[in-house]
């Protein structure tokens, strides 16, 4: 087992990192279309090179409060699930975590929290590793916005036709 190389971010105080191979790219804030109610994890939806892709406030989900500031981001990821950006309140950095800085979350268990997947203790940082995939499935309700979702992207392709 190799370097795990991991996208770096932060969410409040804390800081996260999902797998690199699964960042499509990073970008500013801008252009999200709000849909009216939708679950207030759900900022609303934004279009990446012709996708139009759900948009989630990472701490709205752990914090319930709106990611804001000068440097938020939205992380664009890539899962077989759906691709989604996760909005974050700063992306910091490409780092390789040595496997033998990881180390399991004990609360795995935990349905809650079964996204983060583990933690690297680093020197003087702790930076918990997020699993993309595992964290949409986790949301209430995503099934039947990516269903909402792919049915408006349907009906797109039919009016093209």
């Amino acid at each position: 087992m190799g370097f795990e190389k991991s996208v770096v971010f932060a969410c409040g105080q804390e800081e996260y990192a999902v797998p690199v191979e699964q960042v499509v790219s990073i970008e500013k804030l801008e252009r999200i279309t709000p849909i009216p109610h939708l679950p207030n994890y759900l900022l609303g939806f934004t279009r990446m090179r012709g996708e139009l892709i759900p948009v989630i406030d990472f701490q709205r989900i752990l914090y319930h409060q709106s990611s804001q500031g000068e440097q938020v981001r939205i992380i664009i990821l890539n899962t077989d699930v759906v691709n989604y950006g996760l909005v974050v309140t700063d992306a910091r950095e490409i780092l390789d975590f040595d496997p033998s800085v990881l180390k399991q979350v004990g609360l795995v268990n935990y349905a809650k929290t079964a996204y983060f997947t583990a933690v690297a203790n680093l020197e003087e940082r702790m930076i918990t590793c997020v699993d993309p995939k595992i964290l949409v499935n986790s949301l209430e309700g995503i099934r039947e916005i990516i269903e909402y979702l792919h049915k408006m992207l349907g009906d797109e392709e039919n009016v093209k036709a």
